[in-house]
């Protein structure tokens, strides 16, 4: 068994006590790779305000690009870790199973009230990144505790928590409780969302736990370094993550605005899910799943993305397939090209989307996977 790991190409192979796995890849793929977060809006600029490409348009354009580049990606790169995985089917063979439900579900609700669809889908995402965003610093709490650099305390760890699960929400309420333009694409939430949160305590509610927790952070980061144990990795990572979380909302086009954070939490999980499997490879846990040992192999990082980007333009098989059938069969509304195009791209990549959630959920859990 070797006793380092070479991520990719040009990159040192030693770890680093306290990094998930060495200070340049943690700030290439985790930390740094937040300068990703406004592309997807700055794509949509230029598009629309230079190109002059229709607003709407271009917003779709950008949705197809980046799912089609690393959103498909990353989402079919879960699966290296579970569906694909012939432990992990027989050991949790009834929630493999289970996840058949979703796609049933997202096709329902497609065709029946696409607007609830996206509502659901946002809160969800919402959650999902933020739950990687908890996995990421507990994988530094677990680096920490190895490297014996600090013990960390329930409150400690409560503040790091609280902080970015609280950054996403105070701009989010604003939009959603007084200006009440809280709109993914042509869909306005604010149609679906409950009058009781359109309420100005929801955002006081929201600014006052974010106010409270990114203070406590600060505080405690400080008393760290005084006390030479804070985990500078793990701070760095909170401090970008929160910023960027808490900036994002309060662009115009959330549909684009939020597509940037898609970038960078696909960017993170294709990483860490790389490097997950090349432990699990390296302890001889892939033994019986050959194919994803060999494409988990050093310098293979290539070719384990153009597996999960083959996967991914198989999924646009599957829209075409769903448009064709709405547009040129069902009709109705579906026979406006764009709004069949809209419902046959969303039942396509949510199906996959929402099982890589369920399954995430469940590996999120699993913190010490990032240890060798």
């Amino acid at each position: 068994m070797t006793t380092a790991v070479s991520i990719g190409r040009g990159l040192p192979a030693e770890r680093e006590a306290g990094w998930i796995y060495n200070r340049k890849w943690d700030l290439a793929f985790i930390s740094l790779s937040v300068i990703l977060v406004p592309l997807p809006y700055l794509i949509w600029l230029l598009m629309k305000d230079v190109f002059m490409v229709e607003s709407d348009a271009g917003r779709q354009a950008v949705n197809l690009l980046i799912a089609g580049l690393i959103g498909g990606p990353h989402m079919y790169a879960t699966f290296t870790r579970t569906a694909l995985d012939n432990d992990f089917r027989e050991q949790y063979a009834g929630f493999v199973r289970s996840s058949i439900i979703i796609p049933l579900v997202v096709i329902v609700l497609a065709l029946t009230n696409l607007t609830l669809l996206l509502t659901i889908f946002f809160f969800w995402a919402s959650i999902h990144v933020l739950h990687q965003i908890v996995f990421v610093v507990e994988a530094y709490n677990q680096k920490a505790n190895r490297a014996a650099r600090s013990t960390l305390s329930p409150l400690s760890r409560a503040i790091d928590y609280a902080v970015v699960l609280t950054s996403l929400y105070p701009l989010a309420a604003y939009r959603v409780a007084i200006t009440q333009d809280f709109s993914i694409g042509p869909n306005h939430l604010n149609d679906i969302i409950p009058s009781f949160f359109e309420q100005p305590w929801v955002v006081y509610a929201a600014g006052g736990a974010f106010g409270v927790s990114l203070l406590a952070f600060i505080v405690k980061s400080a008393m760290e370094v005084r006390r030479g144990t804070a985990h500078v990795p793990k701070i760095i990572f909170i401090s970008f993550t929160a910023a960027a979380s808490f900036i994002v909302p309060s662009l115009g086009n959330l549909d684009t605005a939020f597509q940037g954070m898609n970038v960078w939490h696909s960017f993170q999980y294709l990483a860490l899910t790389w490097y997950i499997n090349r432990l699990r490879a390296d302890r001889g846990s892939l033994r019986r799943t050959p194919f994803v040992e060999r494409i988990s192999a050093d310098g293979k990082a290539r070719v384990y993305y153009g597996f999960n980007l083959a996967l991914t333009f198989g999924a646009v098989v599957i829209i075409g397939i769903v448009f064709a059938i709405l547009h040129f069969v069902v009709g109705g509304k579906w026979a406006e090209a764009s709004y069949a195009l809209e419902t046959s791209y969303y039942i396509g990549v949510l199906s996959f989307l929402w099982i890589h959630y369920y399954h995430d959920h469940f590996l999120f859990t699993q913190a010490d996977a990032v240890l060798p």
